[in-house]
């Protein structure tokens, strides 16, 4: 199973389109957003993709209204963070902002995989058999230097695509 990971999307539309375009060629069976999608209309259009979409909130989506009737329009599934999932016995813990990820897994061992966003940086680390990945910047304006993510749950390797 392939999960695509995004972050940091700050309403770039433009980028929004390029980074479902990928999604979709690539197949990814499921799409993480891992917060600041920064407008109700940004999150519509992932409506686009051929795969479903979840995701947490960041910080700059909490004071934005409509993000949560989007959501529930289009099936997708957000809130607030950590949001643990488990998919091929896999658990998966997805962040914004990584301050409270040590935190968590102390208070919940045995997780996988951390997936969080925020600080517009890469991270592909294990650190005691844990996962930590942020594929980095994806709304930047400089062609061919943002990123996002594909996931592979089977050997839990993170690769990343700049478009």
């Amino acid at each position: 199973m392939k999960i695509g990971v995004v972050s940091d999307t700050h309403n770039n539309q433009r980028n929004i389109e390029k980074i479902i375009s990928i999604f979709n060629q690539e197949q990814v069976d499921l799409v993480i957003h891992t917060g600041d999608i920064a407008s109700s209309s940004a999150l519509e259009r992932f409506s686009k993709l051929n795969c479903k979409l979840i995701g947490v909130y960041g910080n700059n989506d909490r004071e934005e209204d409509g993000l949560n009737e989007v959501a529930n329009k289009n099936n997708f599934i957000f809130q607030e963070p950590p949001y643990p999932i488990t998919i091929l016995d896999r658990k998966i813990v997805i962040f914004h902002e990584p301050e409270l990820i040590e935190q968590y897994l102390q208070d919940n061992p045995n997780v996988d995989i951390v997936l969080h966003g925020h600080t517009h940086r890469y991270r592909n680390e294990n650190k005691k058999g844990v996962l930590f990945f942020n594929p980095g910047e994806s709304a930047g304006m400089l062609k061919g230097r943002n990123a996002l993510g594909v996931l592979s749950l089977l050997d839990l390797k993170a690769e990343r695509i700049f478009f």
